[in-house]
């Protein structure tokens, strides 16, 4: 019987298998190694599915794209502008002074832009596709910047015109607008106010303030013109569109003054010293009960 090893055929005589023959042999590697024709575009489908799911979990939790339709806010924003809304920046900071906000006025404030209601079921698809991905308006949102805080005095106008915030003047020249023919820029305000800000609320603004229909307009409404902390979306904190616009919205260097830190720290003294206040009549009080 001959053995397995005599049946053998030796190492050096053992042929190579080309790479062409290896292509053309059907063996089942093959597939893995080379794609049908076309599967790119049954594949796409797929990719877009899953990238419109992962915009709309960034845009729930985290940054979400808005299209501004006045010009309200001009000339910090103009209309066709995109911006991007931090979303998660207030469960780390408070709301700040400054800071421009995106809030949904449902149910308490009138739209500033009428937005027609798109007639059939595809364009209110590609409508709302649109509002959610900041390429088309939404009525129901609005953009202000925040002047004053829950607690704050906020009036117009000192002797100079000017807006103050706790006693302290504003200097809005950096950002309230200016024509761009005559140059001139927007008072103030022209209309006088003298509101403090109620726990919970915010007292905003348009940089355009001849034109903007913001809390000035609205002091006939429930909340006096303020709106509610809840109902902000999120801190505009960057232009992305179009490209010649491209632009951080930082927080004006007037609110950074040096009187509103005094201020801010002497609220929480006030209902301190009351309680220590009160404290010394209890504990006089609970010490003569236990003498008796």
């Amino acid at each position: 019987m001959r053995s397995e090893a005599e049946g053998a055929v030796p190492e050096d005589e053992q042929t190579v298998t080309s790479a062409e023959e290896t292509a053309d042999d059907g063996s089942p590697d093959e597939g893995k190694r080379k794609k049908k024709p076309g599967s790119f575009w049954k594949e796409l489908p797929v990719l877009i599915v899953v990238a419109v799911v992962l915009a709309l979990v960034i845009k729930a939790f985290a940054v979400q794209a808005f299209y501004i339709p006045s010009g309200s806010m001009e000339n910090t924003l103009q209309v066709g502008d995109r911006v991007l809304v931090n979303k998660i920046v207030y469960h780390t900071r408070d709301i700040a002074r400054g800071d421009v906000v995106v809030f949904n006025g449902l149910d308490s404030w009138d739209p500033e832009t009428q937005v027609k209601e798109p007639g059939n079921p595809i364009s209110k698809a590609l409508h709302a596709v649109g509002s959610a991905f900041g390429v088309a308006p939404n009525e129901k949102d609005y953009i202000k910047r925040v002047i004053g805080i829950p607690g704050d005095h906020v009036k117009c106008c000192d002797a100079q015109g000017r807006v103050t915030v706790n006693g302290v003047p504003l200097d809005e020249k950096s950002y309230l607008y200016t024509d761009p023919i005559t140059h001139e820029q927007n008072k103030p305000s022209n209309d006088p106010f003298d509101v403090t800000v109620k726990p919970g609320q915010l007292w905003v603004m348009g940089d355009h303030r001849e034109l903007s229909y913001d809390s000035r307009s609205h002091r006939g409404d429930p909340g006096g013109g303020t709106i509610p902390t809840d109902r902000v979306i999120g801190r505009a904190f960057v232009i992305v569109w179009p490209l010649n616009r491209l632009d951080t919205l930082p927080i004006p260097g007037t609110f950074k003054q040096a009187a509103f830190k005094a201020t801010a720290l002497a609220l929480p003294v006030t209902p301190l010293a009351l309680g220590l206040a009160g404290a010394f009549p209890v504990t006089y009080l609970m010490r003569r009960r236990r003498l008796k």
